[in-house]
């Protein structure tokens, strides 16, 4: 296994990859996602955009099974940005992850928590960050599709000093696998005060 660190357009030999193993994890509860590899270029094209970004990758040999990325919320979209402008929040002192993702059989050895660190230390080397944050998304405890003993990954967040803004929530919009057209989801954000 070895971890490599791209920055904007760096990454765009990888875009191929990056789409076909987001839409490979993200069919999973709780994202039940049923994307085209169309829409998975064009919003991986947000992030090869902002010289700013990072994408952590997780390679066994040359095969990409992990990713994880982040930018300046200002690079983000509006839709993005919207809920933190509505609550006061400077968009601009915010870096955005936007993903951990990693296939079934390369989870528990420890890269959830190198894609965390490798992107709070991205954000701190900018310098002009005050907090890190992510969104997740919302799904009742009686979801027809969840599947038995799941757990969602608040522990791990928490663990990882991020605390749940509940407040500060948003909707996106996306297929479920059991869908036949897109419905609103709603997603809410988690935040971590970046110390030196």
């Amino acid at each position: 296994m070895q971890i490599r660190l791209l920055q904007g357009a760096a990454i765009a030999p990888h875009i191929p990859d990056l789409a076909h193993l987001r839409l490979t994890v993200f069919r999973e509860f709780p994202y039940l996602y049923d994307g085209t590899p169309e829409y998975e270029a064009r919003y991986l094209a947000t992030y090869a955009e902002s010289p700013d970004s990072l994408f952590v990758l997780a390679l066994d040999g040359e095969r990409v099974v992990g990713v994880s990325t982040g930018l300046p919320m200002a690079d983000e979209t509006e839709a993005f940005q919207r809920p933190f402008l509505d609550g006061g929040w400077d968009p601009a002192r915010i870096f955005y992850f936007g993903e951990s993702v990693l296939l079934p059989e390369y989870r528990g050895s420890g890269l959830g928590v190198r894609f965390f660190a490798e992107r709070e230390a991205h954000a701190r080397r900018l310098g002009r960050f005050d907090h890190c944050a992510f969104c997740a998304v919302e799904r009742p405890a009686d979801h027809p599709r969840r599947p038995p003993g799941y757990r969602p990954l608040n522990e791990f967040w928490a663990h990882r000093g991020y605390r749940h803004y509940p407040q500060l929530r948003t909707e996106y919009h996306w297929r479920d696998l059991d869908e036949d057209a897109e419905s609103a989801k709603p997603m809410s954000f988690w935040l971590k005060e970046l110390t030196p």
